[in-house]
């Protein structure tokens, strides 16, 4: 008899506006939700997958079909790692496990984590618009957020800061590049910058092509995130960076999430959470990883038009677990 049985579904959640970034555009949330019970306790996961990796709802449905059996006799994330490779389908597993796992031991994620709980303070993203103004000026309009994270491509970058320190002399800045610079731009307006007091820039240069960071001397901290994808990766990205982006979609989940975090802070690297747009259940694991984390990336229900029901709270940046957890709760 299987430890638990397993289900599975597709959803889509519409965005507030279109959500662009280096060479994509999302006009909406396609994401898919595993279920494991034990006939009394039901765990969840949710994971929209890695675009760049070209996954998507369908690649992932077969991903978990192919190893259903497998996955529906596996007792933990450590086992589910021999199953399933990194990617959007062994993180959305890997969640519903841990929240399955909380419930049916009558305790919670973060005595199963072993992390202390906390509310944190996540950055807004504002996504490339077609003029500097307009970054601006949606900067302006988000003065609740005193942590802004900005994506750039190489289409004026230096003037597209420059615009949102004008409206936003007070806020903490970090950039996002999506892999969209060369070197020789990011030499170019590194020391820019610099000057407009950019806090760290993330993912710079394209995956495999970020080489020439070896030895390179930053005066803004780098952060991997497409260059760092899971726990096999990090040596590599600690020769080119000073901080890691952590995603469970890419990583596969939060037991390999905490792997590399514990491992980073090991090797003295800064370290991030962020998310690929989702609902508060998508979030919700990132909560954990947030806790051991200098910079916060979890806004992805604020994109959304809604969210689900008992979902994260939202005040002025800082995120908190709602009374009745929709993840990872003792039930």
């Amino acid at each position: 008899m299987s430890l638990h049985q397993l289900s599975l579904h597709k959803e889509e959640w519409p965005l507030r506006k279109p959500f662009r970034i280096t060479g994509h555009e999302w006009v909406d949330l396609d994401a898919i939700v595993v279920e494991l019970t034990d006939g009394t306790h039901i765990g969840r996961g949710e994971a929209s997958g890695v675009y760049y990796l070209d996954e998507n709802t369908n690649s992932m449905v077969q991903q978990i079909q192919d190893h259903w059996n497998d996955i529906e006799n596996c007792p933990d994330g450590d086992s589910l790692r021999e199953i399933l490779p990194p990617g959007g389908a062994r993180n959305a597993v890997d969640c519903a496990l841990w929240d399955l796992t909380a419930r049916r031991q009558g305790t919670n994620i973060w005595q199963l984590a072993q992390v202390e709980p906390g509310p944190v303070q996540t950055v807004m993203t504002i996504p490339i618009r077609e003029t500097p103004e307009e970054m601006g000026e949606e900067a302006g309009q988000l003065s609740d957020f005193r942590n802004l994270k900005i994506k750039l491509d190489h289409q004026q970058p230096v003037e597209r800061i420059a615009a949102i320190r004008a409206a936003r002399p007070d806020a903490n800045i970090v950039i996002d590049a999506n892999q969209g610079f060369t070197l020789e731009l990011l030499r170019e307006v590194l020391p820019h910058f610099e000057r407009l007091e950019v806090s760290m820039v993330e993912q710079p240069l394209p995956r495999g092509g970020d080489d020439g960071l070896e030895g390179f001397q930053s005066p803004v901290p780098l952060c991997a995130d497409e260059s760092c994808l899971h726990l096999g990766e990090l040596d590599q990205a600690a020769r080119r960076y000073q901080m890691i982006n952590i995603k469970l979609d890419k990583c596969g989940g939060l037991t390999e999430g905490l792997m590399i975090a514990r491992r980073a802070q090991e090797m003295g690297l800064g370290l991030m959470v962020g998310n690929m747009i989702g609902t508060s259940l998508a979030m919700m694991p990132g909560m954990v990883i947030a806790r051991l984390c200098s910079f916060v990336d979890l806004d992805g229900p604020l994109h959304l038009k809604c969210d689900r029901a008992g979902g994260l709270t939202f005040n002025r940046g800082e995120i908190s677990t709602p009374a009745v957890a929709l993840w990872g709760a003792a039930g």
